[in-house]
């Protein structure tokens, strides 16, 4: 590696700033191309004067108009599989869902949701063994989701805020199935019954949400009240960890607006 001295990227700045061509300074002093464009990144930086887009707005700060039941899904999704993660002080922080590739409709989903509700801001997906992970990148995901904090979810309190709650009062169904998508899914249950001395088989479709998180649980199983949704805890090794719900009303209602995931 090739060390310049102070003196050779003073002279390059000086160039720099009087307007010589990053080439033009690369070729008078020397110096690799690549260098001296780092040279000028890092002079632009320190004086405040660092070209780049400009944050896109954001609903929050700026007022800029929110996609409501697209973030209520979003909301849901992020609740059960979500994660922000902000690897260095250099780097913006990202909105991480994992969906697993058996549900290609419901990753479409995710995404379509993200790019919704962050319509300026780059969202991608990272493969993973038997996955991918869904991540939109903004700078103002805090703000969309104060939820955020240090440590696992359900070590913490998972609280609305009041802007948060009116838009899943307006938009409970797409809560609801943004939650069924990350942590929960509909089955096919099945009891025996004895009819005229014989034991038969009776299939029905029921619909489980597991998450360790006791306010999560909650935020779910106060949203299906609000829909006139009929649940159950379904205490398994003495946690009442999983709701359930299987009467055929409230299955029926299910199915119309969350159904099985795709």
């Amino acid at each position: 590696m090739i060390f310049h001295g102070v003196e050779v990227r003073q002279r390059a700045l000086d160039l720099l700033r009087g307007g010589v061509p990053n080439s033009a300074v690369a070729r008078q002093l020397n110096v690799p191309l690549g260098t001296v464009g780092y040279w000028k990144h890092r002079d632009l930086a320190e004086r405040g004067a660092c070209p780049g887009r400009p944050d896109p707005p954001c609903p929050r700060c700026d007022g800029r108009g929110l996609d409501e039941p697209a973030y209520s899904y979003l909301l849901g999704l992020y609740l059960g599989d979500g994660h922000i993660s902000h690897y260095s002080a250099h780097r913006v922080p990202n909105l991480m869902i994992t969906c697993s590739d058996s549900w290609p409709g419901l990753m479409d989903d995710c995404e379509n949701a993200m790019r919704a509700v962050f319509p300026d801001n780059s969202v991608c997906r990272v493969r993973r063994t038997g996955c991918h992970n869904v991540k939109v990148y903004s700078k103002h995901l805090h703000c969309l989701f104060p939820q955020h904090g240090p440590g696992k979810k359900h070590e913490r309190r998972i609280v609305l805020e009041p802007w948060q709650q009116t838009i899943v009062d307006a938009h409970p169904w797409e809560f609801v199935r943004g939650l069924i998508h990350s942590d929960g899914c509909r089955i096919t249950n099945w009891t025996t019954r004895l009819v005229g001395g014989e034991r038969k088989r009776y299939e029905y479709p029921r619909y489980f949400f597991t998450n360790v998180s006791d306010d999560i649980r909650r935020l779910y199983t106060d949203t299906l009240d609000t829909l006139g949704i009929e649940w159950t805890h379904c205490t398994r090794h003495g946690n009442p960890y999983n709701i359930s719900v299987a009467r055929k009303a409230s299955v029926a209602l299910m199915d119309a607006h969350v159904g099985p995931k795709c």
